[in-house]
């Protein structure tokens, strides 16, 4: 089976990246498209999981928007997040038997793509679902999560390669109070991987999977989802 690719250009804001993921995921469960990720780039944007708690951004959403960042909830795990340009967001829209094996597997992905750049990455899933991610020491460099509706996943994953780190001090991200962002810049000093990160992990999940990787542009995939009848996956669209 192929795995579709598709890169989507610039500063995706969340709420279109969130509807593609939506209308993507429709035409998986209704079996008209394989397996596909979304990777990408976010305008600045704070995203709230279905476990989030308010004092995880305790300036309030109208100090965030006076700094030009959004705050979206999201149906996804976890708790809150932040992203932006230069970070890699990759989102594997899959259809899954197994959650815990899937999320091993997008941390492996993860830590082989990290140690490519030289960095000592390491998932801790394991030791519980707070720390679900990819860690440097006990910085946290790469965030996981999903949301599973009928066997097929939604949101994913996101490295930090070289974007500005300060919006994260602005909230406790992923609900763990004094923990420290980082990101391949920070960690070893190189600019600029954002490319070469983003095949690593898209070429890592194909094989993660058992797949072919088939480079699949937005027009091409905007055909066939234009393709898929009416309706189709609208009554499995409920959270599962």
């Amino acid at each position: 089976m192929d795995l579709w690719t598709v890169q989507l250009p610039g500063h995706v804001p969340y709420d279109e990246a969130l509807d593609l993921q939506r209308r993507v995921r429709a035409a998986r469960q209704a079996g008209t498209i394989p397996d596909t990720v979304l990777t990408l780039e976010h305008a600045p944007v704070y995203t709230r999981g279905r476990r989030s708690d308010p004092a995880e951004l305790p300036f309030g959403d109208a100090w965030y928007a006076e700094r030009g960042i959004d705050v979206v909830d999201t149906d996804r795990g976890g708790k809150v997040t932040y992203h932006g340009p230069g970070q890699l967001v990759a989102y594997p829209i899959v259809a899954v038997d197994d959650v815990m094996a899937f999320v091993q597997r997008l941390e492996d992905v993860m830590v082989d793509a990290l140690r490519e750049e030289g960095l000592d990455a390491r998932g801790r899933a394991h030791e519980g679902r707070d720390f679900t991610g990819v860690w440097v020491g006990d910085r946290k460099v790469g965030s996981i999560g999903l949301h599973i509706s009928h066997g097929v996943t939604m949101h994913g994953l996101s490295i930090n390669i070289d974007g500005d780190l300060e919006p994260f001090t602005w909230i406790v991200p992923c609900g763990l109070g004094g923990v420290a962002m980082t990101s391949i810049e920070r960690e070893n000093g190189r600019a600029g991987r954002m490319k070469c990160v983003r095949a690593r992990v898209a070429h890592g999940l194909a094989d993660a999977l058992g797949h072919r990787q088939r480079i699949v542009t937005p027009q091409a995939l905007e055909r066939a989802l234009a393709a898929v009848p009416a309706g189709a996956g609208a009554a499995l669209s409920t959270s599962g």
